[in-house]
């Protein structure tokens, strides 16, 4: 464990009591303990779930790769949710502690489709090619079980990574929080990935399920063992109200003239007297007129006559902030595209290779993304022990943020590329011994090939992964925490989304992805992803360029960029 928390603890172990500060590290233990057993739980649920598509419920490989990426998107992209919730209707605790029972739910009902031969449709007839689909009943259960546990899971995953950085004071602190969250999460999905996938391949799927029900209630129990150490925050009225109020603002004063005067702009009302205002910045002067006061915008006690027509400073700060978020944050949309793409057609390609390690172990299919944990984690370790310490001493700074994700958009792009060489060269493989009209033919070539580009995707999300949820985190309004760690949840949400629909395009336009992917071009989806990489990454240097820091004290990131007011 880092020494950083090591020390912390030794100086903030006293007891929360009423007359004692909550929070510090000494919470730390409860929320790395939940998230590996909510981890364990959801990736063993989800790690092999293209698998058992296929074998289980007898659904077509692409279609169950979609299926799994549809199930993946909606995954990531329900965490802002329960995002929303904890920072405008309820406390983060709250949120992760029903979440974590609605997640437990949905582990049960995984764990009933398997024990329940009635839940299943009947296995496929080798003899007479016979395969008969579920049934509206065995469809109903199973993605009930997917839904329960997206619902739970968007309410944890990225919640808990807020509470946990809430805890600490410091940014440095915050930032070591984060890296070790990722690295609880990614070992947590490793365990997932090789012991409960083998259990579910080799033992039981019942088995298997049951086991990440069981982790689950442990991680909410160790949660719950932390509550008299947390410090809670309250919520606030909804922020995205406030924003929505300064955009609506705004247009319907666009034609009002702007003032240079601070005492022309409304700072907002304590209850006894006005806020003295300050002038809005410069950039993005359009929205300024959200906090222009015109005649009939303040009653005479102050207050505010028409909430829809005036906005404090600091609410147009705010929404400049978030729009200059923007830009950069759709650029990791395109980050993680590929990525989701590679994941499930790495397990179709692992399906039609030779998986035996010696003569009497067979890896897993759904085992074999595994790796990029595997790399992630080790990566991650690397990075805080040795690259950011070497880099403190050489540079006198720690890098930014940016500088991380760059870092992870070039590794993701080297990964595409090896990806597609080692699909040209499983079909060639699969054409030199005419498996080209045998369906599912299993190649004559090891599944260790896939290991390159999956250690590469790897280390690239050791970088950018945390990078892109400290930026978020330090550059959010103080009103977005929760909702800032789940931005990139959400990126990950409409990436595998976005590659379904790529997926479905490339099959309507080209002959490259049909059902045996021994008569396809997985080489050619791989260089289309090479290509969108490096235009991605040319824009994301254009965004990154462009962006100054917000909300971080001076010297922090001094090195790079120049700090302090944007305006």
């Amino acid at each position: 464990m880092n020494d950083t928390v090591t020390n912390s603890c030794n100086i903030e172990t006293q007891m929360p009591n009423s007359g004692s500060k909550r929070g510090g590290w000494i919470t730390f233990p409860f929320i790395t303990g939940a998230v590996a057993g909510l981890t364990l739980a959801s990736s063993g649920c989800m790690a092999n779930l293209i698998v058992y598509l296929i074998q289980e419920f007898n659904i077509k490989s692409i279609t169950a790769a979609q299926i799994s990426n549809i199930v993946n998107g909606c995954i990531y992209m329900s965490p802002v949710l329960g995002a929303i919730i904890a920072d405008s209707f309820s406390s983060s605790f709250s949120v992760i502690s029903i979440s974590s029972g609605i997640s437990l739910l949905g582990t049960v009902l995984f764990t009933l489709t398997a024990a329940v031969d009635t839940l299943r449709p009947q296995p496929c007839t080798e003899e007479l090619n016979i395969c008969k689909t579920p049934s509206e009943v065995q469809y109903a259960v199973l993605y009930m079980g997917i839904a329960l546990t997206a619902i739970g899971l968007g309410g944890t995953r990225f919640t808990i990574a807020t509470m946990g950085a809430n805890q600490l004071d410091k940014l440095e602190d915050q930032g070591i929080f984060f890296n070790w969250y990722f690295f609880t999460l990614y070992i947590a999905s490793v365990v997932s990935f090789t012991g409960i996938v083998y259990i579910q391949d080799s033992v039981s799927w019942a088995l298997g399920f049951g086991l990440c029900g069981a982790a689950s209630l442990t991680g909410l129990a160790i949660f719950l063992l932390g509550y008299r150490f947390y410090h809670h925050d309250k919520p606030q009225e909804s922020p995205f109200v406030d924003l929505a109020r300064v955009f609506v603002a705004a247009i319907r004063k666009w034609k009002t003239q702007l003032s240079s005067r601070t005492e022309a702009y409304y700072g907002g009302h304590d209850g006894i007297a006005l806020v003295v205002a300050t002038t809005p910045g410069r950039n993005l002067r359009f929205f300024n007129s959200a906090a222009l006061i015109v005649e009939g915008d303040i009653q005479p006690n102050g207050v505010i006559a028409k909430p829809w027509r005036l906005c404090t400073v600091q609410q147009v700060e705010d929404f400049k902030t978030v729009i200059r978020i923007l830009p950069l944050w759709s650029t990791s949309i395109f980050l993680s595209t590929p990525i989701a793409i590679q994941s499930s057609l790495t397990v179709l390609q692992a399906l039609s290779m030779d998986r035996h390690l010696g003569p009497h172990f067979k890896i897993p299919a759904g085992s074999i993304i595994v790796l990029v944990l595997i790399s992630t984690s080790i990566s991650l370790t690397f990075i805080d022990r040795v690259l950011y310490p070497a880099w403190q001493k050489l540079i006198g700074g720690s890098p930014t943020p940016l500088q991380r994700i760059g870092v992870g958009h070039v590794f993701n792009v080297l990964s595409m590329a090896v990806s597609a060489l080692v699909e040209s060269k499983r079909l060639n493989a699969a054409h030199n011994h005419h498996f080209q009209d045998q369906k599912n033919s299993i190649v004559p070539m090891l599944a260790l090939w896939l290991c390159p580009q999956l250690v590469l995707v790897g280390i690239g999300e050791a970088f950018h992964f945390p990078g892109q949820v400290a930026f978020y985190y330090q550059q959010f309004p103080q009103s977005l925490r929760s909702t800032s760690t789940a931005m990139i949840s959400l990126i990950i949400g409409i990436s595998f989304n976005l590659s379904t629909a790529l997926i479905d395009l490339v099959q309507r336009i080209t002959g490259w992805l049909p059902d045996d992917i021994n008569n396809g071009r997985i080489d050619n989806v791989y260089w289309m992803l090479v290509v969108v990489g490096v235009i991605n990454f040319g824009y994301y240097l254009v965004c990154s360029g462009f962006y100054k820091y917000q909300n971080v004290k001076k010297g922090v990131y001094s090195s790079t960029v120049k700090n302090g007011d944007s305006s």
